[in-house]
């Protein structure tokens, strides 16, 4: 993958971690009114403010957003908090009436990004402004398509851009709206010199109780930054009511976290010390992983003593080493190592189940 050179500042007069917080939808000017009273009140004005007006949903007949009608409550928001405004736009009719309302800045959403052709349309759209786009991740962990759509924006000459980090669906880990794949934004930083990638814990988490724990890790990650659904009365908001915050417990939050330094701020030992943690964080992944693996291999134990079947199964295991060895080597990963790990974790899983076994015939007995 090729790296790309260092891209222009966002040019807000932005500067530290960009918070962007506000409602998932502009729902009426009072509610976008009371929203900003209250971020007043608290004093936790963000960086940005965000307010969905155009609302993708999976299946017709939900509500899909107030419209351009929306666009026009934003001066709510620079009247009390003169802030920079962001909006979603899915498609090139969306960011054409974003410019004429005078939108400060677009994002792309997930839904969106993994249709080439509907960013193409978009980024043409966009065309001679020097507007800042920032681009979701796609549905699924693809970071060609992720690199693609930012690429896109680039190609027409719009080279204030940020990603953002809003995790991918996983129809099996069930801890997660959208499961964070913390490597992907870490990569895209790296490969793409000055990209700043924002996080999404509203998405990543689904549920407001576990937003502060992702937003730190993002910090944690070295990301730039944090999108928060902000809303003055979450429980009754009319889309996504679980994930939003009061302007009150968005400033908690805020003040829990710690901050980190971007990556690249950071003179060498500094920056050294941060892959560091970086590489710590990405262990604790790893044993996560681990974790979960071996409560499925706990499972898979007690079928097999429920069936009367053997621990070792040898077409499994052939099976498992021949694919698992691929899969790694086609990841630059030596075939030698791949088959020390996959033998340790086979090794572990059958003390496991034999474990398992000895408990339940100690219990018959």
């Amino acid at each position: 993958m090729k790296t790309h050179k260092q891209i222009k500042d966002w040019g807000l007069g932005l500067s530290g971690p960009l918070i962007i917080a506000g409602p998932c939808s502009a729902e009426s000017p009072e509610q976008i009114e009371k929203i900003c009273i209250e971020m007043k009140e608290e004093n936790v004005i963000p960086s940005m403010f965000r307010a969905g007006i155009w609302k993708p949903r999976t299946r017709p007949g939900s509500f899909e957003g107030i419209g351009e009608e929306g666009l026009k409550w934003m001066e709510i928001v620079r009247h009390h908090l003169n802030i920079p405004i962001t909006v979603e736009v899915g498609n090139a009719a969306h960011a054409e009436i974003a410019l004429r309302n005078k939108v400060d800045v677009v994002w792309v959403g997930a839904r969106t990004t993994v249709n080439p052709f509907a960013v193409q349309e978009i980024a043409d759209a966009l065309k001679g402004t020097d507007i800042p786009v920032m681009v979701k991740n796609p549905m699924n962990p693809d970071l060609d398509l992720w690199m693609g759509a930012l690429e896109r924006f680039h190609a027409v000459g719009l080279t204030k851009l940020a990603a953002i980090h809003r995790g991918f669906s996983d129809a099996y880990d069930k801890r997660f709206r959208n499961k964070p794949n913390w490597s992907m934004p870490m990569h895209l930083k790296r490969v793409w010199t000055g990209m700043e990638v924002i996080n999404d814990p509203s998405h990543i988490v689904g549920k407001r109780d576990g937003i502060l724990e992702i937003s730190q890790k993002a910090m944690n990650f070295g990301l730039d930054g944090l999108m928060i659904e902000t809303h003055h009365d979450p429980d009754n908001a009319w889309s996504d009511a679980k994930q939003q915050v009061t302007p009150k417990r968005l400033k908690e939050i805020l003040a829990a976290i710690d901050f980190k330094k971007p990556l690249e701020s950071e003179q060498p030992n500094e920056r050294l010390n941060d892959l560091r943690r970086a590489v710590d964080h990405l262990d604790d992944q790893l044993l996560d992983i681990l974790q979960e693996r071996f409560a499925v291999i706990d499972q898979i134990g007690a079928h097999k003593r429920e069936h009367h079947l053997s621990v070792f199964q040898s077409d499994r295991w052939k099976d498992v080493m021949e694919s698992r060895t691929q899969k790694g080597v086609q990841k630059n990963l030596s075939e030698k190592f791949m088959k020390e790990l996959l033998y340790s974790i086979h090794e572990e899983s059958v003390k496991r189940q034999e474990k398992q076994l000895r408990e339940s015939e100690a219990v018959k007995k």
